[in-house]
């Protein structure tokens, strides 16, 4: 039997824009896009974080699949208290969906919005990838002697993406998101960084229906990403991985590990 003929183009892009984009489970992008992990494992690492805490925060959680996770390994050494917030209403509704059977509540929350929750209330406060971490609201509702332990992307994160299809950026567009600055404002609201660790990591592409997901899933990526308005960059991307192998970029990540001192 002949092996199947490749896919074209079309079908490609077609394909990576059909697929919902709700949540952060990224189980469609197996064989098609590889990402390296983190050598500190946030989720392996998260769960015995909550297994030790008694009220707990999961900020910005997005579909939930992080945090589901997490209590799935540690079950049922679990917080007494346990509440996320998120501020996509899709990402609201898949979370909801996910954690209800963990009894978990999801605060719909805008990102940009302060915590709707009480000051001290939570000894731990977690987040994977926020948009903006808010240090002053994350000092406020933490306990004293609470913990802020998060996976953040850092600065210059899939640049060879961005460059290709916006054009070279701005030195400052570089150092967006840098640790040092994060550990500034961090410290700047009262709190004391603990451990603070970041990484690069590598990144293949291997079909632009990849590219073509990733970009409509992860929008700050490309602001205002259509298939239509870069069908010729996206075509160019396409040929040079059919003609180069895996389209290679590299992701940037840091762990905070902080801690809100006693009064």
């Amino acid at each position: 039997m002949a092996p199947p003929a490749p896919r074209t183009f079309d079908e490609l892009v077609a394909e990576g824009a059909a697929v919902p984009t709700e949540g952060w489970d990224f189980s469609w992008f197996e064989g098609r896009a590889t990402e390296a992990r983190p050598s500190w494992g946030y989720s392996r690492s998260l769960g015995g974080r909550l297994a030790d805490a008694g009220a707990v925060l999961d900020v910005q959680t997005g579909g939930g699949e992080v945090l589901d996770c997490a209590l799935g390994a540690v079950e049922p050494r679990r917080p007494s208290l346990l509440v996320a917030t998120e501020g996509w209403p899709p990402n609201v509704a898949k979370a909801t969906e996910l954690l209800r059977a963990r009894g978990v509540p999801v605060v719909a929350s805008p990102d940009d919005a302060p915590f709707p929750f009480a000051d001290g209330a939570f000894d731990l406060v977690v987040s994977r990838h926020p948009v903006v971490p808010h240090w002053s609201e994350i000092a406020r509702v933490l306990a004293p002697g609470g913990t802020y332990f998060a996976q953040h992307v850092g600065p210059a994160s899939v640049f060879e993406v961005i460059e290709f299809f916006l054009g070279p950026q701005p030195e400052g567009a570089r150092n967006d998101r840098h640790p040092d600055r994060e550990r500034a404002d961090a410290e700047a609201a009262g709190l004391e960084v603990v451990d603070l660790r970041a990484e690069r990591l590598r990144m293949e592409f291997h079909d632009i229906g990849a590219v073509v997901h990733f970009l409509r899933k992860v929008v700050w990526t490309v602001p205002g990403f259509t298939v239509e308005a870069y069908r010729d960059r996206l075509r160019e991307m396409h040929e040079r991985i059919e003609t180069e192998g895996p389209f290679v970029a590299h992701s940037a990540r840091h762990l905070f590990d902080v801690r809100k001192p006693h009064a």
